[in-house]
């Protein structure tokens, strides 16, 4: 049985149905989503039953007849862009930052479909593109695409792109997408990727912001050991619809309206500027407020402000649910002892959350109701689970608590005791951590909530706010980035660029653990080490069957919740826009994923 009582025979005659023309591509999605999947997984559905992906209703809701004429357009992202190399992107502002210049071969947009962007086409069995044992799945690019400079976008750049992530020694935080996959060039304008096993969601490699495609011609001297050299690192060559003009890191970026882009009739506008820096609140100002910017990214906003600028009337804010998820990490490593010259070292354990009981005990004090009520209101719901969306892959076992008495008892029991300062301790060693995250008014509001509760319950906490521009810094040399964690605990959000848990859940893997060797660009921040859940993911990769494959990720995330990750809420993509300002967006892929469809209304 499936999700509701629906059986498999059901879902094979409703997909008959659209096969046979009988029910509408669309029909079929709304019944979908009345039954609590989203429209990415009914999508995939009907693409794996041979149905071909849809038409994308962006491409006729464009209104400017000609590309240019638009002037400015100014986005204001709090925190800044540091490198435009999307293979490199440390945060999400990294990948917006490319995204401007960069495109993937395809991208999900917000009803589920697969968009094509440098891609001429969707794979699927209908057309070929995807082999019936789930090992192949091949792509025809795009004809006539160049690149900024000029040179024609082939499949060389694509099979190089695969080559350049997958590198060990270029430490990309891509490379999980690519180290498994082959990727051969067919010809100039067609690509195939196999795969060792059935791979059932193949829509990774290439594919939304992991998938973004660098030149070969502009990065072949720079691969491996020699690609943090690279000039484009800050100064892009790509193929999207702006082309590069300035870039000062932690500031500003600008480009200009690219004549030779490949969808026509755009881009409107004929520059962009991305501005860094100040704060969220400042920047919902600016566009709600002030009228002085067109778009803010990213509004980390107490819900009560964001309504209270919007009532000014000048624009709106936007959300799009996907599966972003704030959480809050426990190391599973010491970040205060060195070893072989790292700190946080796989070679040593947490003092204090090495034991499951302080664990569990530190979950029982986090007042997830509380955040989400008086802080983030309409944009985030408090949540027990790391994987919130697509609906098949949601866990119904798993619930969250808050129940102060019930962790300090655990404590007692586990030989926790408080002294005489009031903070517990076991064998010398005292429950006393530093919890760091960004510069954020609900972040600093959260972090507040919490050390107030730990404190009655015996346990000290020093609150550690970073600047985003550094938290979520690349810079592989600063200590106060996010992925070398030398703190206790940290928390921030990550997002969920896929409507799958496939890419996603790479951050509780084994493998993917950041460390001094790869340069900290693993994905796995807390470093934890469950051979269960290491199975379990490894298991729901080869497995083609839907409904077995989601149980799997649903005793991953049960796995993950009761060891490392304590999650807070399943976050919206939150935008301010200008009042007359088209601009579509996903809650799947990058806020800039579309920026080619953006234009002011007269």
């Amino acid at each position: 049985m499936t999700e509701r009582g629906v059986t498999e025979h059901d879902l094979r005659t409703l997909i008959g149905e659209v096969k046979d023309g009988r029910l509408s591509r669309r029909g079929f999605v709304g019944r979908m989503l009345a039954l609590g999947l989203t429209a990415p997984m009914a999508g995939m559905m009907l693409a794996q039953n041979d149905v071909a992906f849809a038409a994308n209703p962006l491409r006729d809701a464009y209104k400017p007849a000609k590309a240019g004429g638009g002037g400015p357009l100014k986005l204001l992202f709090w925190q800044a862009a540091t490198l435009i190399n999307p293979h490199f992107a440390i945060g999400t502002k990294d990948q917006e930052g490319s995204r401007i210049f960069y495109e993937p071969l395809a991208a999900w947009d917000a009803d589920g479909n697969l968009f094509p962007i440098l891609a001429a086409e969707i794979p699927s069995k209908e057309n070929g593109g995807v082999a019936a044992d789930g090992r192949s799945v091949t792509w025809k690019l795009k004809p006539g695409v160049k690149w900024h400079d000029g040179k024609p976008f082939t499949a060389d750049d694509v099979v190089f792109t695969a080559e350049y992530a997958a590198n060990p020694a270029t430490a990309a935080v891509t490379g999980g997408s690519y180290v498994n996959v082959k990727v051969e060039k067919i010809d100039d304008l067609t690509v195939k990727l196999s795969f060792k096993e059935p791979t059932p969601f193949w829509a990774d490699a290439f594919v939304s912001s992991a998938g973004m495609i660098i030149p070969k011609h502009v990065f072949a001297e720079y691969t491996g050991d020699k690609s943090r050299d690279a000039p484009a690192n800050l100064a892009p060559v790509g193929t999207g619809p702006y082309k590069f003009s300035e870039f000062r890191p932690g500031d500003i970026l600008r480009g200009t309206r690219n004549p030779d882009y490949h969808v026509p009739n755009r881009p409107f506008f004929d520059s962009i500027e991305m501005k860094g820096g100040g704060d969220a609140v400042s920047a919902a100002r600016a566009v709600l407020q002030t009228g002085e910017y067109d778009y803010a990214w990213n509004m980390q906003v107490e819900d009560e402000i964001l309504k209270r600028l919007e009532a000014e009337g000048k624009g709106r804010v936007t959300m799009e649910y996907g599966g972003n998820l704030e959480f809050l990490l426990l190391n599973a490593t010491d970040p205060n002892v060195e070893v072989d010259g790292e700190r946080a070292s796989l070679k040593t354990k947490h003092p204090a959350f090495s034991d499951p009981a302080v664990r569990k005990a530190m979950n029982l004090l986090v007042n997830r109701a509380a955040i989400q009520q008086y802080i983030y209101g309409r944009t985030g719901r408090a949540t027990a689970n790391v994987f919130n969306g697509p609906a098949p892959f949601v866990s119904k076992t798993t619930s969250f608590a808050f129940e102060p008495d019930k962790a300090a008892q655990i404590l007692d029991d586990a030989g926790w005791k408080k002294g005489g300062d009031g903070i517990r301790a076991k064998d010398g060693k005292k429950l006393k951590f530093v919890f760091q995250t960004s510069i954020n008014a609900p972040r600093q509001k959260t972090q507040a909530i919490i050390k107030q509760v730990a404190q009655k319950a015996g346990i000290d906490m020093e609150l550690k706010s970073v600047p985003g521009s550094v938290f979520f810094s690349s810079d592989v040399a600063n200590p106060d980035t996010y992925p070398h964690f030398y703190a206790d605990m940290e928390m921030y959000t990550w997002n969920m660029t896929q409507a799958d848990p496939a890419v996603f859940a790479l951050q509780y893997v084994s493998w993917e653990a950041a460390t001094k060797a790869n340069k900290w660009q693993g994905r796995n921040i807390c470093r934890m080490q469950n051979p269960d859940v290491d199975a379990c993911y490894r298991a729901a990769q080869g497995e083609l069957d839907l409904v077995k494959r989601a149980a799997l990720f649903i005793k991953m995330n049960d796995l993950v919740v009761a060891d490392y990750v304590l999650p807070l809420l399943h976050r919206a993509q939150v935008s301010a826009v200008a009042g007359k300002l088209q601009a579509p967006s996903t809650g799947w892929d990058n806020s800039l994923t579309f920026l080619p469809e953006w234009y002011k209304q007269a």
